[in-house]
């Protein structure tokens, strides 16, 4: 097995106290890619004993991460952003499609990741129409946390459906 990220050390161009974010998206990246290069495009949308289909957890993944990144540059969700949370779950894209738009979502991330200043980790961040109290650093982990929450989820349900 190949050494996982946290232990590769620094991700360049990352701050420090960002690196644990860094490298649990690389992580997922990683692992996801590898899960779904086989997966048989005709059971993306399957929900094994009535759990969530990989489909699914490959649109919330990237849904959430999207989200996740635009609180934390204190923006709001665009009616875009909207929309797709609104279809997560529906089958509205192929595997290559939510692969492509999952890896450019990691990509984004880490290139905000890059960019965001360690001294504002700690600057609230409301969360949502009713600006439910976060941080920079709380919205940046869960976005990390999430992440591998469902990365685990799929690799189990996929793992069970082959």
């Amino acid at each position: 097995m190949a050494t996982e990220y946290w232990m590769s050390g620094p991700v360049d161009n990352i701050p420090p106290l960002l690196q644990p974010v860094a490298h649990a998206l690389l992580q997922a990246n990683l692992e996801v890619n590898d899960l779904m290069q086989d997966f048989p495009e005709a059971r993306l949308w399957e929900r094994p004993a009535n759990v969530a289909s990989p489909g699914f957890h490959l649109q919330h993944i990237s849904g959430v991460l999207d989200r996740l990144l635009t609180y934390a540059r204190a923006e709001a969700l665009t009616a875009e952003q909207l929309a797709y949370l609104g279809n997560e779950g529906k089958p509205t894209d192929t595997l290559p499609g939510l692969l492509d738009r999952f890896n450019a979502q990691v990509h984004q991330a880490l290139l905000q990741l890059s960019i965001t200043p360690e001294a504002t980790l700690t600057e609230f961040r409301g969360v949502g129409r009713k600006q439910l109290p976060s941080t920079v650093l709380g919205l940046l982990f869960h976005a990390a946390e999430h992440t591998m929450r469902h990365t685990g989820q799929l690799l189990a349900t996929v793992k069970i459906m082959l």
